[in-house]
Order: C-alpha cells, then sequence, then structure tokens
C-alpha cells in the first residue's frame, strides 16, 4: 500500500485529503507543521510527501531541501495559484511536482500515482547492471541517489540534481542543449525554463567540486550546451 504524509496547517485540508486519498488505497499520515513532520518521517518511510508551501514555522521549501537530503522521498508541493517564483524555486530545490491551489483532488491522486509508478521502475533498474557509475573516482548510485567522492566522502542528491547527473552520465561525451537536458530531466506536468538547468549544473558542479571557472567534470559548450566529459563505468 501507497504511504503517503499530507503536510498542511490547514485541519480541514489535511482531513478532507486524508478522506479523498484513502478511499483509492493510500495509507495516509497527516501533519499541521514541520515539527510534527519531521516526527513522522522517523517512523516507517513514506513513497510520496505531499506539502503546502505556506506553513508555520518551517515552510515548505525548507523542508522539501531537508527531505531531499535526508530521506529521498518524492515532494509534491502545493504553491498558491499567483506564485511562480516560489514554484519555480521549489521545483530547483528538489520538488518533484507542483499543483496550485484550488486543484482538483482527483488530479492529485493522478499525479501521485504517476510519481509511485516512476520511483518503482527506478528501483527495478536499480536491481539490473548499472545501478552504480564510476567516473573520475566518484561513485554514483542510481538507486540510493547518492554521490561518494573520491575521499570517500558521502552526499545526497537532491532530485533535481540525481535526473540531471543520471542525464549526464547516461550521455557522457555527448554535447547536451539545454532544451535537451530540459526533456531529460523534467517531471511530468512541471514547467522549467533553460535558467532552471544553468542553475541545476551550477550546484551539481559545487558537490563535484568541479571550479566554476574552468570545470573539468561539467563543461560549458558556448551556443551549444554542455557537455560531461569523464569515462564512466559500471
Amino acid at each position: 500500500m501507497t504511504r503517503c504524509l499530507v503536510v498542511d496547517d490547514d485541519a480541514e485540508i489535511r482531513e478532507s485529503l486524508q478522506r479523498y486519498l484513502s478511499g483509492f488505497g493510500l495509507q495516509v499520515v497527516t501533519a499541521p507543521d514541520g515539527r510534527a513532520m519531521r516526527r513522522e518521517m522517523d517512523g516507517p518511510r513514506f513513497d510520496v510527501i505531499v506539502m503546502d508551501l505556506m506553513l508555520p514555522g518551517e515552510d515548505g521549501l525548507s523542508l522539501t531541501r531537508w527531505v531531499q537530503h535526508q530521506h529521498g522521498v518524492p515532494v509534491i508541493m502545493l504553491t498558491a495559484r499567483g506564485d511562480p517564483v516560489s514554484r519555480v524555486v521549489g521545483l530547483e530545490i528538489g520538488a518533484d511536482d507542483y499543483l496550485p491551489k484550488p486543484f482538483e483532488p482527483r488530479e492529485l491522486v493522478a499525479r501521485i500515482q504517476a510519481i509511485v509508478r516512476r520511483a518503482t521502475k527506478a528501483r527495478e533498474r536499480g536491481a539490473e547492471p548499472g545501478r552504480i557509475a564510476l567516473f573520475d573516482g566518484w561513485r554514483f548510485d542510481r538507486v540510493l541517489r547518492t554521490l561518494t567522492s573520491p575521499d570517500e566522502v558521502q552526499m545526497a542528491l537532491s532530485n533535481a540534481e540525481y535526473r540531471l547527473l543520471a542525464a549526464f552520465i547516461e550521455r557522457a561525451g555527448r554535447v547536451l542543449t539545454r532544451d535537451a537536458l530540459l526533456e531529460l530531466t523534467r517531471a511530468p506536468g512541471v514547467e522549467v525554463n533553460d535558467r532552471s538547468i544553468d542553475l541545476a549544473v551550477s550546484r551539481l558542479r559545487s558537490k563535484l567540486g568541479d571550479s566554476p571557472k574552468e570545470p573539468r567534470l561539467i563543461r560549458t559548450v558556448r551556443g551549444e550546451g554542455y557537455l560531461f566529459d569523464a569515462k564512466v563505468a559500471s
């Protein structure tokens, strides 16, 4: 059974979503704020988190960043309809999808089901050869979504960073345009732009210790896009 955590400070929304989602076979747990959410995350693992952006105390952006670095659970962010900036920022720090309020509950069910299907397929692919990719002393685990440095320092990747690194590794030695990277890393139903790709590349370079002025691994090809310049072994 799919386990879903709904985080929203509106008691009516929490209760209505719990009743509605339970009707589709989901096991739903609710939390009113970040503190309660963190307590729930100490228990059995959730398959997906539905989280409001505007929460009392710690907001949804900060909590999404924490979830991606500590647990790697997919997040669907609920945002105000007229708040595109926060929506884009949320996607850039690792949210998998978003829905503007007010939304149709059946659409939320469809998005949850899509995310769970993708996660299931990713786990199945991880059981096949090629789960581990090695390059330039680094170790990339596609299942655990971790990156281990040549010095054995392990770091978690946000969902956006994971998708970007996976795209580069699978196409090492090829120049990828920003449009190509948008298509390869886009979550269904999500609107992103060239600037989002540039920011994601910058964050990934930072984690890889790649110099922003003279990068060795993720090279900028002027007027074309980016090139992952490393030999990759499975």
